[in-house]
């Protein structure tokens, strides 16, 4: 098929490289320039998003936030003007629901479809091609679309209409943010109480405590590699966003809320572009510790 992916970094290069891989051609946008080793036979570089709308017919978008999403698709060199009537558009983005549910009516109005399909399983998920994908919209769009979303995530769920794959992916990141809190709680605690905290890990992998978020940012924590697999700014920015549907919907999060003045605090030190693991380095702060392990 012919192919549009707009939005090459950390998530969507791999994600669209799964798609080239597969034999599809794919053409290519990104704010930063398409890089090089990503063109040729089956990928094809475009000067704008409306380029990328022009010649394929299922047209991608993974971009930061929902501005993005919505200068991507609107702004006058955006992909909406390129579209013709039947194409699809897929935002792989994690951005607002009620922005999402106003995007895709825009581009329905124009004769066409919309996903929002968001993801959970950060890099390391888009490079295997295992991602968790969260989808809203029409069911048979969906299953148009299902192989390709195939090639890139491997648990697909359809959740209900437009919107409702962002109000999972929102929910997801209330978990995972309250998931890396408590593990940097519990890996300070051990380490000022004077035990090794990654003995203290291994054993709560084997009980009723063991997460991926213990397996994978528990590790980060204590080996202090905090290269971004997702950045604390992008998760921060997740929360925004479900903090001011919580505003919407007259519900108390305070515990999303907390998280929240954390990744604040992460910010205010310079740790935005860190993985959103070193969360863990504010709580140090504030405990004058910093977690280590035994020699």
């Amino acid at each position: 098929m012919d192919l549009g992916f707009i939005g090459l970094g950390i998530m969507g290069r791999p994600m669209a490289g799964h798609l080239q891989a597969a034999g599809h051609r794919v053409y290519l946008n990104t704010r930063s320039g398409v890089p090089r080793e990503m063109t040729g036979k089956s990928g094809i570089a475009c000067k704008t998003a409306r380029e990328v709308a022009q010649k394929a017919e299922i047209i991608f978008t993974m971009v930061p936030d929902t501005p993005d999403v919505e200068k991507v698709l609107f702004a006058d060199d955006g992909a909406a003007s390129g579209l013709s009537r039947g194409k699809i558009v897929v935002d792989m983005s994690t951005i607002s629901p009620l922005a999402t549910k106003d995007f895709a009516r825009r581009i329905e109005e124009l004769g066409c479809f919309y996903l929002d399909s968001p993801v959970s399983g950060g890099e390391v998920g888009a490079k295997a091609g295992t991602l968790t994908l969260m989808v809203g919209g029409r069911e048979e769009i969906f299953e148009r679309v299902r192989p390709l979303l195939q090639l890139m995530g491997k648990t697909i769920t359809l959740i209900g209409g437009n919107g409702d794959g962002q109000t999972a992916k929102a929910a997801n990141q209330i978990i995972v943010a309250l998931n890396i809190e408590a593990v940097a709680e519990a890996l300070l605690f051990a380490s000022k109480a004077g035990a090794d905290p990654a003995r203290v890990r291994q054993a709560l992998l084997g009980g009723f405590a063991q997460s991926r978020i213990l397996e994978v940012h528990g590790e980060r924590m204590l080996k202090r590699t905090f290269a971004p697999g997702f950045r604390i700014e992008l998760h921060a920015k997740d929360l925004a966003i479900v903090l001011a549907g919580a505003r919407a919907l007259n519900i108390p999060l305070p515990h999303t809320a907390h998280c929240q003045e954390l990744f604040n605090a992460s910010f205010a030190a310079g740790e935005g572009g860190l993985d959103d693991s070193a969360l863990v380095k504010v709580l140090e702060r504030l405990a004058s510790h910093e977690i280590k392990i035994a020699d």
